[in-house]
């Protein structure tokens, strides 16, 4: 069997889904080729030539052409590499995820929804007469697409996003009486990810000092913010992948204040590592990947009172901490296995391979158009601040 992957290798959960799925289905004979446009998938593609492990795919679409003129580039090559069936990432690529209403009708057609913003729910419905199965990476995608926005739940699967455990580098312990080492990795964004909270947190703080690794829109906004706290906090800007594993190794507890939230693969990263996760509770995402008290702690919303509360529990009890740094590391290797995200993929084709449901027919590229999910809505033209209250509003009273 022969499945495109529509998108190109880049820094993400999208790509770590294509990465363990190559990994894992190439041996049942699954062949995984990705399938990107415009130059950003012509880059990946130039990096990657001379490296024979590098994940085989093409690039398509050149530089000035129109959407419709990339879709029939994109429909060409999932004929050229004669794929069975294709996996479609909701709202990493507009044109690529239209691209799905105009796929013969002979490719199983697969979406993965990473996320629980208004706006990939509304991509996500746009595309749901056109494909056989969605799959949520998080139970909470998986409910809220069935509940309330119509997908067939015997054709909606929640397949968490699995996290490959390589030898992890020795923990640094942390010296009695030391402050706690706690670490913010991820993209430096204010809406997902509530940066700006972090300095309210380590305020209340005491004898705890923070690590930001990453870059993003707010780092000069975070980086003033943090002015007040001197060297209680330092700014390690964008890091390699590869220095993941032992920045964790290096700190105590990550530190996660996020709005929302598709899965969280920084925190199933941390987990991996011993360092235990302080997140807040986003229901059916980060509370279906932490046992509150056993292997993680977490906290409502916006609640920094509540956050700093969590990370001196874990200063002043190093036994607990202890604790939940074993069962944090457990908690990965047992629920998220390659093996067990390969089997449920392996599962869910075969199922649709023996009896495909019906879909719409496709549509003719000569009638090539975006749906109201796939372009900009009202929601592009709500205020920030005010988004992010009823963002906050909703996790804190759902």
């Amino acid at each position: 069997m022969k499945i495109a992957f529509f998108g190109h290798p880049h820094a993400g959960g999208t790509w770590s889904v294509f990465l363990e799925l190559q990994a894992a289905l190439s041996p049942q004979g699954i062949d995984l080729v990705w399938i990107g446009r415009g130059r950003d998938a012509f880059a990946a593609l130039a990096a990657s030539h001379g490296d024979a492990s590098a994940p085989s795919g093409f690039a398509v679409g050149d530089e000035g052409h129109d959407d419709a003129s990339e879709a029939r580039s994109m429909l060409d090559a999932v004929a050229a590499v004669k794929a069975d069936a294709v996996i479609v990432n909701v709202a990493a690529d507009r044109v690529q995820m239209n691209v799905a209403r105009y796929l013969p009708a002979s490719v199983l057609r697969v979406m993965i929804v990473h996320n629980i913003t208004i706006g990939t729910y509304a991509a996500a419905s746009a595309l749901r007469p056109h494909i056989h199965a969605a799959v949520g990476v998080s139970r909470r995608i998986r409910d809220d697409l069935t509940a309330r926005y119509g997908f067939d739940p015997a054709r909606t699967v929640v397949i968490p996003t699995a996290l490959r455990i390589e030898p992890t580098p020795p923990r640094i312990p942390r010296a009695a009486g030391a402050p706690l080492r706690v670490i913010s990795l991820g993209r430096i964004d204010e809406a997902a990810k509530g940066v700006l909270w972090l300095p309210g947190i380590l305020a209340r703080t005491p004898e705890v000092t923070l690590a930001v690794a990453g870059d993003g829109p707010e780092l000069h906004h975070l980086w003033n913010a943090c002015a007040p706290l001197g060297d209680r906090v330092r700014f390690l800007g964008a890091v390699d992948r590869s220095r993941v594993p032992a920045l964790f190794a290096e700190h105590d507890a990550f530190l996660m204040p996020s709005r929302y939230e598709g899965q969280g693969l920084a925190l199933l990263e941390a987990m991996a590592a011993g360092c235990v996760p302080v997140a807040s509770r986003i229901r059916g995402v980060t509370d279906a990947a932490v046992q509150d008290g056993i292997d993680g702690l977490l906290f409502p919303v916006g609640d920094v009172a509540a956050a700093a509360d969590a990370l001196m529990r874990l200063r002043d009890a190093p036994e607990t901490w202890a604790a939940m740094s074993k069962a944090a590391v457990r908690t990965v290797r047992e629920r998220y296995a390659p093996e067990t995200m390969a089997d449920a993929y392996l599962r869910l084709f075969d199922g649709l391979r023996r009896a495909a449901p019906a879909v719409a027919p496709p549509l003719p590229l000569a009638r090539w158009h975006f749906p109201a999910g796939l372009r900009d809505g009202w929601r592009t033209r709500v205020p920030v601040p005010i988004k992010n209250m009823l963002r906050t509003a909703r996790e804190r009273f759902a």
